[in-house]
């Protein structure tokens, strides 16, 4: 390694709170790896050495295996598992499909939505919304937060709108997450699917939470009144760390 490159570092979730920092700049030798990126960190930071096993990196917005390579001027970001801009929609995509992919800090209206997707020969309107309960597995909760690598799970969201709309014979499809602070019963995310018939809609529904769930980079922190705790989920097993 001769020249120099410059990396701009983000941690988002529990790795924020190990690392005391929501990002960093980092100078390396030309040809260092996102490993040899992450072993900096994890000789500064124990416990994100401990987390090795669950923590995925990206690079440029983009899920990347340890052995690439990195450039000058890459934004690299440390990633726990999943636990799951200004005006009304921090990002948001919407196209002439019927498609509709956002990030809100404002409450979401999915009748709304449900509005926006609707047209004549539609037959079925799926709408999933999910909410914030008052507990988790009986302890009371108090409230959540949630946060996100914004750019890449908006990109992650059409991708996965695009894929499910190609398997399932809907017409129009709608996925909506919310960030920031949300109370009990508030809406966290809505996701809504239109259809000539119900079947596909309801399939369509259902893949598009889980696959959100399980894939697009957002975390939740919960709130108990005897202390708090970010929630994991589990990634999806074809990403390679």
């Amino acid at each position: 390694m001769t020249g120099r490159v410059k990396l701009s570092v983000l941690f988002f979730g529990v790795l924020k709170d190990i690392t005391g920092m929501a990002s960093d700049q980092l100078e390396v030798g030309e040809g260092a790896t996102l490993g040899w990126v992450f072993d900096q960190y994890a000789e500064r930071f124990p416990r994100l050495r401990e987390a090795s096993g669950s923590v995925l990196l990206a690079r440029n917005q983009e899920f990347a295996r340890r052995a690439q390579v990195v450039e000058d001027g890459d934004e690299i970001a440390f990633l726990p598992p999943v636990s799951g801009g200004s005006g009304r929609y921090t990002q948001e995509i919407a196209g002439e499909d019927r498609r509709f992919y956002a990030l809100t800090r404002e409450p979401i209206d999915a009748r709304e939505l449900g509005k926006r997707l609707l047209r004549g020969e539609d037959g079925a309107v799926v709408t999933f919304e999910g909410v914030v309960r008052n507990n988790t597995t009986g302890r009371p909760t108090l409230c959540l937060e949630y946060e996100c690598y914004e750019p890449m799970a908006i990109k992650m969201m059409r991708q996965i709108g695009g894929e499910i709309a190609a398997s399932y014979e809907i017409d129009g499809m709608a996925m909506v997450h919310r960030l920031g602070r949300l109370q009990i019963g508030e809406t966290s995310v809505a996701i809504v699917v239109t259809a000539a018939h119900r079947k596909p809609a309801f399939a369509a529904a259902l893949e598009a939470i889980n696959r959100l769930k399980r894939v697009v980079p957002i975390w939740k922190k919960e709130y108990f009144a005897d202390g708090e705790v970010w929630v994991e989920g589990e990634w999806d097993a074809s990403l390679d760390r």
